[in-house]
């Protein structure tokens, strides 16, 4: 079974969750900054939350800077500014087998730590 986590080892909020979660050592700690996001790990990513968009972050500062927040986005453009730009991932992403947890909302984080917990 998958057990991985996708995080920014220099975001605050990616190692509060990872210490939270107490990840068992079967998990993977994937960098996304020092390992980019392959195009089939996004692909993965999306089969399981549904869309690219559901993977993006608004709140990435490139996001104002680049003006996309003046555009409308197909999902092929989320897809490839994810894959350009790895601050545009939504964080932490984490898996467990077929579910999928995205973004540090409470509910999101007990669920996946339920999750994590459940697996070991």
């Amino acid at each position: 079974m998958e057990k991985k986590i996708y995080h920014l080892s220099t975001c605050n909020t990616c190692q509060r969750i990872i210490g939270e979660i107490q990840p068992a050592d079967d998990v993977v700690l994937q960098d996304i900054k020092s390992e980019a996001i392959t195009p089939e790990q996004l692909d993965r990513m999306k089969d399981l939350s549904g869309s690219y968009e559901s993977l993006f972050s608004r709140r990435a500062m490139k996001y104002r800077s680049l003006g996309l927040n003046e555009m409308e986005l197909s999902e092929e453009e989320y897809r490839k500014y994810i894959l350009e730009e790895y601050t545009f991932l939504k964080r932490p992403v984490m898996l467990v087998g077929d579910e999928i947890f995205v973004g540090n909302a409470k509910k999101v984080v007990a669920a996946a730590k339920a999750a994590f917990d459940a697996a070991n």
